[in-house]
């Protein structure tokens, strides 16, 4: 498959080229145009000289990407004081059914879908099946002229998904020459977190400048970073807060934690339970080990991972062609083929995976002509302590097994992107008038095989066993025998056979696909002019069609391989919309106002899916004096929902960190949760056998649920205010050379789509708040192997239009760049203070404020410095995080007061110096965590802890120091 995608994407690009160059011996001809040259920034579509945006923009260079030594475009974003943490990057993926590996963004901490990634002002297609978020490893770093960070609403301008703001992506434009640029990296103290990066940007034009083809070939890889590299995350642990309730023993583990499903099996009878030891003798179970006997549990952060290996191989081709004064052609094209691997530990098999219906209790008999015939596979052991529990007349046991004969659970993705755009731009009869009208497709696709699953079915047969002619074992269902089944022992270590393995092996696949297919136009010119200038406008329309579709196995989708039960999911949508945008000069050059405009948009939506939408934004710019401007903007966005959001089929989900509220109810006690609580049966049985409800670590590990989508949607609006400063004190001599921004912003958004937190579900649940929470809640009636009675089974989630989220705070940037010695020095600091971000998850619940938690500091900031000196550049970022909490509502399950229980500060400094050995080629050297500041010890059981990392990966380094060297060769 990825061969064909790679061989039609090559020919279309070489088409485009070829296309160009055809037309470029016309185009020579052609006399050169003397327009005006203009400037269109994000937030934006009417061109105006020296253009600048009234809303929030920050900037990224091409030289601040090079300066970052960054591979991906993520990683030098995050740094950047207004994104959040991202909902898919390397750190955080590994333990995602599918997109591992995937690299978005997030501002404002609204989420990914909320933020709109554009490519020179147009929508790219989405590398998450069933969303709009944009994979930034498709997007080459080396290729990107700069980066305009637009925040606050823009979906007047832009459409939906705009309601935080729009990172837009500009590629270089009329490259000539050849840039090279090699670079080999690795962690400094362990050797991993291996890079390598290749890339090669070349383009030419005619002689008279009239066309231009200009293009990209790359290649990177990043490899695998181990959880049981790294001392904090190299055992399985579970922080002490959840077993003592006491805050002072939040960041304290209990460790080892394993998992009670060993590898050799854990095996429950009428009295009891036993395990096996290497030599295959029964032995009592202690998974995390006694004074006087070794731990009988599993380490599972022995094959987790903290950072996935990604490989990358990325092509761009674009190109411009002048076909007369007034007109001309242009093209993008960008093919991107990603491929991941993933490895978590081996599958944790519970017999009630195999045999549901009876909750899991395996026969240790099988009816043969009407007697009960034992499996000799059945040790004699367990087989004297067993009777039948279950009223089928035969004998029945209970088992978990970690499944580590078949190996590590991986699975392998290859993921190609796509996308063409073309189109036609100019001016309309040497007016002031300009045109443009384009059509774009893009397509992502997804190949994912995975190991390590069993096939639930084929496991059954091979379990029921009997004897077989010449002393043999059989398995007791002829037709499965004529199938190839083969019996399966799974009494201790190692104990499948080959031939087993083979036949219950149950290898997984998925299938993705995300299209986009877009049309749109645009003209652009002055209307008439007033006193202070010519009012302009900007007008058009779009056409979008989004489709997706993501297709499991069989096995998967019906839940029969052991694993999560994943259907396919499907859906498309599509839109028509007009937008008309004004800019409005009102003073200029008078007292207290050397200029002052305003500025409106529009757009108007018809969507297959929510009916018909309406965004807006209104805007000031006065520029008192030279030196000093002041901005604000109102806006009101829209986003309709996704495919995933609408379309989501039921989709098994194993959620960590959640808190029980009925532990420690007693028969007696009158709390908040109490009353509830004992009218589940479980939780009654479990309170009267125990004299207060309480959890083992099974319990604590085994809670399943489903995620589902909701058709019945509608969009979410989002309200956007800004205020801002904007000071160039030009006419101050010792100030001449820096730029202040302070921005104030405030976003709400009214009917948010969100999926409902199950911890919310559970709280409302039983304090009697929201009674209908208690459908989305399953708890097991009686004791199953090792789950003890009333324990949570299934917690499930929906997505709806909750009471909403948003948030408030202040932006400042400074920067400053002069000669200072012999050399020039140059810095600038970007600083976000959050006072707000909260969530309202139903229209009648209370606010839920979340500034200042793990993933939500209230300050964040980021400096830059660099200094030049002849052949010599050192350039350093420093990134600050500031102090965060834990979740308040993880933390009211304990009774105690939202930010009682915080982590500190960190701060990272990243350097690179550059060294020019020829005019044209550079020697790079850098450091990233140069002090090898360690992540903070966000413990498994705690919220914001990413699976395999003890630490919220997607926001602080969980790597740690590492080095690279490059070399970059300009002709």
């Amino acid at each position: 498959m990825m061969e064909t995608i790679l061989s039609r994407s090559i020919r279309l690009m070489c088409l485009g080229g070829v296309a160009m160059s055809m037309q470029a011996a016309y185009a020579q001809n052609a006399p050169a145009t003397g327009a005006t040259q203009t400037v269109q920034v994000t937030g934006s579509r009417i061109n105006a000289p020296g253009a600048e945006s009234p809303s929030p923009l920050q900037v990224l260079s091409a030289a601040d990407i090079a300066a970052s030594g960054a591979t991906n475009l993520q990683e030098l974003l995050l740094e950047n004081p207004t994104l959040g943490t991202p909902t898919y990057s390397r750190t955080n993926s590994n333990f995602l059914t599918s997109s591992a590996g995937v690299s978005t963004v997030d501002l404002r901490n609204l989420g990914t879908s909320r933020t709109l990634v554009l490519v020179n002002g147009r929508r790219f297609v989405a590398g998450v099946p069933g969303e709009t978020a944009v994979d930034l490893n498709t997007i080459p770093t080396d290729f990107i002229e700069r980066v305009e960070l637009l925040t606050g609403g823009a979906s007047a301008a832009y459409g939906s998904d705009a309601v935080a703001g729009v990172i837009n992506i500009i590629t270089k434009r009329n490259f000539n020459g050849f840039l090279a640029d090699a670079q080999i990296g690795e962690t400094y103290e362990q050797g991993d977190d291996q890079k390598r990066k290749v890339g090669l940007t070349f383009g030419t034009s005619n002689a008279d400048g009239t066309a231009n083809v200009m293009g990209h070939l790359g290649y990177s890889r990043q490899g695998s970073v181990m959880s049981r590299d790294r001392a904090a995350s190299a055992f399985d642990q579970n922080s002490r807060l959840l077993s003592t309730g006491n805050p002072a023993d939040a960041f304290i583990a209990d460790r080892p934690f394993n998992s009670s499903f060993a590898p050799q099996g854990t095996f429950f009878h009428d009295t009891g339970s036993f395990t096996y030891d290497a030599a295959g003798n029964p032995i009592p179970v202690a998974t995390n080990g006694t004074a006087t006997q070794a731990a009988t549990g599993f380490n599972r952060s022995a094959y987790r991972s903290i950072a996935v290996p990604t490989e990358r191989f990325l092509m761009a081709l674009n190109g411009d062609l002048q076909l007369n004064q007034n007109h001309s052609a242009f093209f993008e094209s960008t093919y991107a083929s990603t491929k991941v691997s993933t490895t978590i530990e081996p599958y944790p098999l519970g017999a009630e995976d195999i045999y549901p219906a009876s909750g899991g209790q395996v026969p240790a008999e099988s009816f043969v002509n009407g007697i009960a015939v034992r499996n000799p596979l059945v040790p004699q052991y367990l087989y004297d302590r067993i009777s039948d529990t279950d009223g089928d007349g035969l004998r029945d046991y209970y088992f978990t097994r970690r499944m580590a004969d078949f190996g590590n659970r991986t699975s392998r993705a290859e993921r190609d992107t796509f996308r063409l755009v073309t189109g036609l731009k100019g001016n309309i009869l040497n007016s002031s008038w300009n045109y443009e009208v384009y059509g774009a497709y893009g397509k992502t696709k997804e190949a994912q095989d995975s190991s390590g699953q069993v096939n639930v079915l084929n496991f059954r047969n091979a379990l029921e066993a009997v004897p077989g002619p010449n002393g043999s074992v059989v398995c007791r269902d002829a037709n499965a025998v004529a199938q190839g089944c083969v019996p399966a022992s799974v009494f201790g270590f190692n104990a499948l056979s080959p031939e087993a393995i083979k036949y219950i092996a149950a290898p997984g696949s998925l299938q993705t696909s995300t299209t986009q297919k877009l049309a749109g136009g645009s003209v652009t010119g002055d209307l008439f002019e007033l006193p202070a200038g010519a009012v302009s406008i900007a007008t058009g329309f779009e056409w979008r069609k989004e489709e997706s579709r993501a297709t499991p196995d069989a096995l998967t989708q019906a839940g029969l391989n052991g694993g999560n039960a994943i259907p396919e999911t499907a859906g498309s949508f599509s839109v028509k919309e007009l937008f008309i945008e004004s800019r409005v000069p009102l003073l200029k050059d008078v007292a207290f106002a050397k200029s002052l405009s305003f500025l409106g948009a529009f757009r108007a939506g018809d969507y297959s899916t929510v009916g018909r939408t309406n965004s807006w934004n209104g805007g000031f710019e006065w520029q008192p004096t030279s030196d000093i401007k002041l901005r604000a903007t109102r806006a009101l966005s829209t986003r309709a929902p996704n495919i995933n959001e609408l379309f989501l089929s039921p989709s098994q989900d194993f959620p960590t960190g959640l808190v029980d509220p009925c532990v420690g109810v007693t028969a007696t006690s009158t709390g908040q949760f109490d009353a509830a609580c004992r009218a589940a049966p479980g939780v009654l049985a479990n309170i009267n056998a125990n004299g207060s409800f309480t959890l083992n670590q099974a319990d604590i590990q085994g809670i399943s649920g489903f995620n589902r989508g909701n058709p019945n949607l509608k969009e979410e609006k989002g309200r956007s205010t800004t205020v801002g400063l904007v000071l160039t004190p030009r006419s101050i001599p010792m100030l001449s050379r820096m730029t202040f921004t302070a921005d104030y912003f405030k976003i709400d958004i009214a009917d948010a789509i969100v999926s409902t937190p199950r911890q919310y579900a559970l709280q409302n649940c039983y304090s009697g708040t929201s009674t209908a929470f208690c459908d989305f809640i399953r708890r097991r009636p009686a004791a199953v192997g090792a789950n003890s009675a009333g324990s949570l089974d299934e917690i499930d989630t929906a997505v709806s239009n909750s009471g909403g989220l948003g948030t408030e705070g202040v932006d400042v940037t400074a920067a400053w760049s002069d000669q200072v010695g012999p050399g020039r020095m140059n810095a600038r600091l970007a600083y976000t203070y959050v006072r707000e971000l909260w969530n309202r998850p139903l229209p009648d619940s209370e606010i839920d404020p979340q500034e200042g938690e793990i993933g939500s500091a209230k300050n964040k900031a980021t400096l830059n410095l660099g200094y030049r000196w002849n052949g010599f550049n050192i350039q350093s970022t420093v990134s600050y995080i500031g102090k965060s909490y834990l979740d308040d509502q993880f933390l009211s399950q304990f009774d105690l007061p939202a930010r009682s229980i915080g982590i500190g500060s960190r701060t990272y400094t990243d350097l690179q110096v550059t060294y020019a050995l020829h005019r044209t080629t550079e020697l790079y050297f850098g450091l990233d965590n140069v002090f090898d500041t360690k992540a903070p010890p966000i413990i498994s059981g705690l919220p914001g802890n990413d699976t395999g990392t003890e630490t919220d990966a997607g926001t602080y380094d969980a790597i740690g120091r590492r080095f690279y060297v490059g070399l970059r060769v300009r002709l």
